[in-house]
């Protein structure tokens, strides 16, 4: 096991433990969290070896093998595949003695490195190192293409490919999530569940944190503090340690009456029913996270916009994409016809390199329309939040230089005072107080410029928020500050995020992005993750069946590959060849079947749901009527209630009794229609 015991450790000045103590066992999964520059990273680097303790006492098992995903951006023609391949160094340094043992000839030496290759499985290296490629959302046909031609963000997930291709006992992962998007997420996930090793992971994402950990280490005023479960356990108890600190809640209870007042007031207005809703939101999250947020000091709200068109934009038939340097025209998507109403929550949801952030640019004005017309309703500001947006914010300036000129620009229009005394008052409540606002933010973390960047987006007053990755700097208290910030906006917001807490505490309504279209999503999250694991496996097929085709030599590589990325359970749809006359007619006398059900079944359903309606009504008189009987009445009120219970009683279980027969006709006509499908 792992033990930290009375550790003392200092990066520069800076105390980063202080009589620290905590162990890690053999197998364990551990979430390490804390604020940002709490020294996490310090410590994973004390782990790993690249920092020594100033005192105490630390223990590495001595034959344990450490795997980490390197930091530095490769630079290297090597092909994605070897790149990935090499991070198997036992693997590597067996190739290296079989090479060396056939240069000088030594038969016995290259006997003995073929069984070793065979027992660190080279027979399948290329497989396993493919499909942690594939995995982490490149296509098939880069495979091969070289290190150096990838951007940044798909270097990085080569980076970490290559730290899964390394055999471990302790798996080091810090901020994993960062570049990637929502499918490769849920592989990873899935990835990380069947890891046999030790894991330490840092992550601002709740919901990774929840699925991938069993413990939780908490690093806090340079002390560690061991939890047992996940994430959200530990949020919990750490929940009812600061409830026993009464002065914690005391900065939220003003805004929580607020929020309450608000939502007993319009609640039953239908003009505000879709801003007391977010109202109730707000309220629920800020309940669940005060304590977090008290202890981080940091909340914010957005200022409410001057005025709200509806619809805010409408597209009709438009088409999205982008001129290559070239000058070549590529469409992601095509008509596309849908509506943004004022007061929606919409989650964008899509794999990976479908057009998510290219609507998002187009409806930004980043990009223009490629066909068709974005109509804009009269007095629109956009707020736009993209995942570049911190490379477009001056290096070289400080935050208040940078609100100067936002207000300069705004100009009259604005309404917010802009004096700079007010200007540094604001940027104190994103917490850029004393010399902070005079920083060059060229030497700010990125959680402090996307910090930056909310705060200029909100100065500005948008009623509709265009929010691209918006999380991928933010720990996990700014993030909750963001989703009860966003439940509290009056605008619409459009969400592109791989934080699905985010997602589920923000979003009413889903839109799908992918196969060149936009389309609404009915389902939740979960149904959407069972799609982009469904969808995975259908694209993975598609690319195995097209390598055999092309090259029957290449098939072992391939069917290996996408067996491993694939999840067993998931069910998959082959593509296959262009269906025979009799199929076409089975597939439409099937749908035609599904239609005449759909319309035998519907009014049962009806029927159903009003039934149901009614049980619940008649059940919650019928509990009333009973505690009424409790108390002392007068004969003609216990008469009253008496007759009344048994009509209660009476219609209930007449109710009961149509339900079951609707129940049974409903399955009658589902095992018909199985017959005729079957048959």
């Amino acid at each position: 096991m792992i033990t930290l015991k009375d550790i003392c450790l200092r990066r520069g000045s800076k105390l980063v433990l202080d009589h620290a103590s905590a162990t890690i066992h053999p197998g364990e999964r551990v979430g390490l969290v804390g604020r940002n520059g709490a020294g996490k990273s310090s410590l994973f680097a004390l782990l790993s070896g690249d920092l020594h303790e100033d005192s105490g006492e630390f223990f590495f098992p001595p034959g344990w093998r450490l795997a980490q995903v390197a930091q530095e951006m490769p630079e290297t023609d090597e092909p994605a595949t070897e790149f990935v391949l090499h991070g198997d160094t036992r693997l590597v340094e067996l190739r290296q003695a079989l090479q060396q043992a056939e240069r000088d000839g030594n038969g016995m030496a290259i006997a003995q490195a073929h069984s070793d290759l065979a027992d660190a499985g080279a027979h399948d290296a290329v497989a396993r190192a493919q499909a942690l490629i594939l995995g982490l959302g490149f296509q098939v046909a880069e495979l091969d293409r070289p290190v150096r031609s990838f951007s940044g963000g798909w270097r990085m997930r080569l980076q970490l490919a290559r730290a899964l291709m390394c055999p471990s006992d302790l798996l080091l992962l810090d901020e994993p999530t960062n570049h990637l998007d929502l499918d490769a997420l849920v592989w990873l996930e899935a990835w990380l569940q069947r890891y046999a090793g030790t894991l330490i992971v840092i992550s601002h994402d709740r919901e990774f944190l929840d699925a991938v950990t069993t413990v939780t280490l908490h690093l806090e005023q340079a002390r560690l503090t061991r939890y047992g479960g996940n994430y959200s356990r530990f949020e919990e108890l750490r929940a009812q340690q600061l409830a026993l600190q009464q002065s914690a809640y005391a900065r939220q209870q003003d805004k929580i009456a607020h929020l309450q007042k608000f939502i007993d007031r319009f609640k039953a207005k239908a003009t505000k029913a879709r801003q007391a809703q977010s109202r109730v939101k707000a309220l629920e999250r800020m309940e669940k996270i005060a304590p977090v947020l008290a202890e981080a000091e940091f909340s914010f709200e957005f200022k409410e916009p001057p005025n709200l068109p509806n619809p805010m934009l409408t597209l009709s038939d438009a088409a999205f994409g982008y001129r290559s340097a070239d000058g070549q025209v590529r469409t992601i998507l095509q008509h596309v016809n849908r509506s943004v109403l004022a007061g929606q929550r919409i989650g964008i949801l899509g794999a990976n390199g479908q057009g998510k952030s290219t609507l998002v640019k187009t409806i930004a004005r980043q990009l223009p329309p490629l066909a068709g017309r974005i109509t804009e309703g009269k007095g629109l500001r956009i707020g736009y939040f993209a995942q570049q947006e911190l490379d477009l914010l001056r290096p070289g300036e400080n935050p208040l230089e940078h609100m100067v000129r936002l207000a300069r620009e705004l100009g009259p229009t604005n309404t917010v005072p802009s004096r700079e005394q007010d200007l540094r008052n604001y940027l104190g409540s994103f917490n850029f107080s004393g010399d902070m606002v005079q920083q060059a933010v060229g030497s700010m973390s990125g959680g402090e410029k996307a910090r930056l960047v909310l705060a200029m987006i909100v100065w500005q007053r948008p009623n509709l928020l265009l929010l691209d990755e918006p999380t991928n700097h933010l720990d996990l208290v700014t993030r909750e500050a963001l989703a009860v910030a966003l439940n509290g906006f009056d605008g619409t917001v459009m969400l592109v995020s791989h934080d699905r807490a985010l997602l589920r505490s923000v979003c009413d309504e889903f839109w799908l992005v992918g196969r060149g279209t936009v389309a609404p999503f009915d389902g939740d999250l979960d149904d959407y993750q069972r799609y982009l694991l469904e969808e995975s496996r259908r694209l993975r097929e598609l690319a195995r069946l097209q390598a055999v085709q092309a090259d029957a030599a290449n098939t072992p590589e391939f069917i290996a590959a996408s067996a491993d990325v694939s999840s067993a359970n998931t069910v998959f749809y082959p593509e296959t060849a262009a269906p025979t006359v009799s199929q076409r007619e089975a597939r439409r006398q099937s749908a035609q079947a599904r239609q005449q059900l759909a319309e035998k079944t519907r009014p049962l359903q009806r029927e159903i749901a009003q039934i149901d309606a009614r049980l619940a009504a008649l059940s919650a008189e019928k509990s009333a009527l009973e505690e009424r009987l409790t108390q002392p009445l007068a004969p003609a009120d216990i008469a009253n209630c008496g007759r009344r219970l048994k009509e209660c009683s009476d219609e209930i279980a007449a109710l009961e009794d149509r339900w079951l027969e609707l129940g049974a006709a409903l399955e009658a006509l589902s095992a018909a229609a199985d017959t005729v499908a079957a048959g």
